[in-house]
């Protein structure tokens, strides 16, 4: 069973580049006191995480945070050197924290794995959107096996 609006987000421990490599990061630490656009998807560098929904998330930065948000976070089952290439490659800048959940501890923890195995990437994430107020599910969108569209940009700000 997947996280649900109204659920706190479990503590985890994720992964993100800093100068010195990779380091940790308590989910806690990234939405304590914040309202925070989480978005995550099966994996970095992917065709439709690169063309679509990275990309928004980058374009609507400025709209998200004149609708409140903190910070935006995306989160995909990779390591954090991958996650900081393709924040690189992206030109994320400060615009989006890029977080690493190679461990799958999110992506367990909140019910959202999607088994891609048939396609030989294994078990990853489902792709979602929701909004997080201080460690809380304010907001959840899960797009459904193949598909996107629900956990765009464009549909968060409609939410907010």
């Amino acid at each position: 069973m997947s996280i649900s609006v109204g659920d706190r987000i479990p503590t985890v421990e994720l992964t993100i580049l800093t100068e010195n490599g990779p380091g940790p990061i308590s989910i806690d630490e990234i939405l304590a006191g914040r309202k925070v656009a989480l978005f995550g998807l099966p994996g970095a560098f992917t065709r439709t995480c690169s063309s679509k929904h990275l990309p928004g998330y980058v374009q609507h930065s400025e709209a998200l945070k004149a609708k409140g948000v903190d910070a935006i976070v995306c989160l995909a089952v990779n390591d954090a050197w991958v996650m900081g290439a393709w924040g690189v490659a992206q030109g994320v800048g400060d615009k989006v924290m890029m977080v690493a959940d190679g461990s799958l501890n999110f992506t367990q923890a909140t019910g959202l794995v999607s088994d891609m195995t048939d396609k030989g990437y294994g078990l990853r994430c489902q792709r979602f959107a929701m909004v997080v107020e201080d460690g809380v599910v304010s907001s959840l969108r899960i797009d459904p096996s193949g598909a996107f569209g629900e956990t765009s940009a464009e549909a968060m700000l409609n939410d907010l």
